[in-house]
């Protein structure tokens, strides 16, 4: 009789799930005990709750040039009144533009941390598991990212191709993963060697359940550190390029915002309630990526909770 090459463990099934949950459970529980992390958290839901009710939450359409009851401009407003925060040089709402702007940021930053955390995990883990060849082709790969500067490049890539937020998350995802990538190898190096990996190797299970099913679990930690932080670098990075006047002409985000009042010469007349606010957006929000990711070295290294 022709015997399956795998034994049949009960419950094995389940335990990739079993693992995930045990790691959300620890997850969860870090905010409640540690003020940076429930900080971090609590900034970040705030901003995103800001970008899905921006529509309910703008008082003015943040392109429309608008003009006052004697048929003027509106440009130059002080704050009061119908703008909250006073109007831009153009006669657009500053406070409409700076909630619209946080759905860019939030659409930049979560989606080009997804690429990243994701390209960096699957390469950290058939680098680290497989080794050998595999290894250094892929390790070699990532050489060459990290010495491509970052900034410049994604410049270039926003000048040749049509200016687009998703130009940006494409350079942001080819140069930021080798950073997670190699930290997340280094980790399955060590856990390849483990027992509990050599135990399933004994009971038949394939590389790629090993890999994914055993080992994957065990760096979730790791991967979610390292989306919080390129959160950070996403918004940071669309805000440099939209700041240079290589970003979208036809969404307002808040690097273009600072574009604006920069071309605008708001520093020169003291129009500071134009360019401080996105400036701040900009600070809290990589400020909050920071206190999740000093939060959560709890679970990455527990010797230092104390």
């Amino acid at each position: 009789m022709k015997h399956d090459k795998e034994i049949y463990i009960p419950g094995r099934g389940i335990h990739f799930l079993s693992s995930v949950s045990r790691w959300l459970v620890s997850a969860s529980a870090i905010p409640r005990r540690d003020p940076f992390a429930f900080a971090g958290l609590l900034l970040y839901l705030i901003f995103i709750l800001i970008a899905l009710f921006a529509d309910s939450l703008v008082t003015h359409n943040p392109r429309e040039i608008l003009f006052d009851n004697n048929y003027d401009l509106a440009r130059n407003l002080p704050p009061g009144g119908d703008h909250i925060l006073g109007t831009t040089y153009s006669g657009r709402d500053i406070y409409s533009q700076l909630v619209w702007g946080s759905r860019g940021a939030l659409l930049v930053g979560v989606t080009a941390a997804v690429w990243v955390v994701t390209i960096g995990t699957v390469v950290g883990l058939i680098a680290g598991f497989f080794g050998g060849l595999t290894d250094t082709l892929l390790m070699r790969l990532a050489d060459i990212a990290l010495g491509v500067p970052f900034l410049p490049f994604v410049i270039v890539l926003a000048a040749f191709l049509n200016p687009s937020q998703w130009n940006v998350v494409f350079g942001i995802a080819l140069l930021l993963w080798p950073q997670s990538a190699r930290v997340i190898r280094a980790q399955v190096m060590s856990l390849r060697e483990r027992a509990f990996i050599e135990a399933a190797r004994a009971t038949g299970a394939g590389p790629w359940r090993i890999l994914f099913v055993h080992i994957a679990p065990n760096i979730l930690s790791l991967s979610f550190l390292y989306a919080s932080i390129a959160v950070g670098w996403a918004i940071l990075t669309e805000a440099s390029i939209s700041f240079l006047g290589f970003g979208p002409s036809d969404s307002v985000t808040w690097g273009y915002m600072l574009q604006d009042a920069y071309a605008s010469q708001a520093l020169g007349r003291g129009q500071y309630y134009w360019f401080v606010p996105p400036g701040l957006c900009i600070i809290v929000v990589v400020v909050a990526g920071f206190f999740i990711s000093r939060g959560y070295e709890e679970i990455l290294f527990p010797k230092l909770k104390d």
